[in-house]
C-alpha cells in the first residue's frame, strides 16, 4: 500500500494498516479477545502465478488468493463469530466448463462439480479460476448450462471460502510383537464453494455486459503477461546458472477463443 492514491489523496487503507503496525488498536494478545479491535477486509479474488518445474517439465501454477481491497475498523458493526459465514466471495465469471467428480470416502472428499472459467480484475484482466459446487441442485444447474470454450456462459456467482484439515492415519503393524505404529498426516485444504448464482446469466457479447472484442483483447494481454513472467523466470535461472538468457516468443493474436 502507498500513503496516497493515484489521484494524490490520502489512502485510508494505508492509514488503517499503519495504525495496526503502530499498535494503536487493541489486540487479542494485549487486551484479550473481548476487547480486541475487529477489522473487516473487503478484498478481491486474485491469482499468485508463476512458472515452476515439475517432473522435468515447466508448468504454470495459478493459486487463488485474496488481494487488494479495503480495510475497515468495525466500530458499530455486529461481529459474526462464525468464520465460515464471514469469509465470502462474489465473482462475475465466464464459465467454460463444469466437471462432476464422484465422492472419495478414502480421501474424505464429497461429490462435487468444479466450475472452471475466467474472472476479471479491476483492470479487466482475464484470471483463470475454478470454484466448487456441493449442492446437488447447484451441480445439476451448472451442468445443465452446457458451458464450453465455444459457448461460454457469463454470470455472477457467490459463495464462501472454506478451510479444512483432513487427518489421515496410517497404521504399521509390528513384525512379531509390540504395539502397532500409528502415524498421522494432516493436509489443509482451502476451497471456494459456490452457494448461489444470479437467476439468469448475462447475455454474452453485448455492449452492456462483455463483448467478444473485449475477450479477444483480454486473451492477447494475458498471453503477453504470461510471456513476461516466464521471461523473468528464464532470466533468473540464467543468472543463477551463469548462462545466457533464453528467448521468449510471444504469439501474435488468437484465432477464436482458444483458452
Amino acid at each position: 500500500m502507498t500513503e496516497t492514491t493515484s489521484k494524490g489523496k490520502t489512502n485510508a487503507t494505508f492509514t488503517t494498516l499503519r495504525k495496526i503496525i503502530d499498535g494503536e488498536y487493541n489486540t487479542v494478545m494485549g487486551d484479550g479477545v473481548e476487547n480486541a479491535t475487529r477489522i473487516r477486509v473487503d478484498s478481491t479474488v486474485g491469482l499468485n502465478e508463476f512458472y515452476t518445474e515439475r517432473d522435468g517439465k515447466e508448468e504454470l501454477v495459478s493459486i487463488k488468493r485474496n488481494e487488494g481491497g479495503f480495510v475497515h475498523v468495525m466500530v458499530n458493526e455486529p461481529f459474526n463469530e462464525k468464520e465460515i459465514e464471514r469469509c465470502k466471495f462474489k465473482t462475475t465469471m465466464l464459465i467454460t466448463k463444469a466437471v462432476r467428480t464422484e465422492a472419495n470416502p478414502e480421501k474424505e472428499t464429497p461429490e462435487k462439480v468444479t466450475i472452471s472459467g475466467y474472472a476479471f480484475d479491476f483492470r479487466k484482466a482475464l484470471l483463470p479460476v475454478s470454484y466448487t459446487v456441493l449442492n446437488e441442485s447447484g451441480m445439476n444447474y451448472f451442468e445443465g448450462l452446457e458451458a464450453s470454450e465455444k459457448n461460454p456462459v457469463l454470470t455472477e456467482v457467490w459463495g464462501k471460502q472454506v478451510s479444512r484439515t483432513v487427518v489421515r492415519k496410517v497404521t504399521k503393524e509390528s513384525c512379531s510383537w509390540g504395539d502397532a505404529e500409528v502415524q498421522e498426516f494432516k493436509n489443509t485444504y482451502k476451497d471456494y464453494v459456490i452457494t448461489g448464482s444470479q437467476k439468469e446469466p448475462f447475455v454474452f457479447d453485448m455492449e452492456d455486459t462483455y463483448t467478444s472484442e473485449e475477450l479477444t483483447k483480454a486473451i492477447a494481454e494475458r498471453e503477453t503477461y504470461l510471456a513476461t513472467i516466464k521471461q523473468r523466470r528464464d532470466e533468473y535461472l540464467a543468472t543463477k546458472n551463469n548462462s545466457g538468457t533464453k528467448t521468449t516468443t510471444i504469439s501474435n493474436g488468437n484465432a477464436g477463443f482458444n483458452f
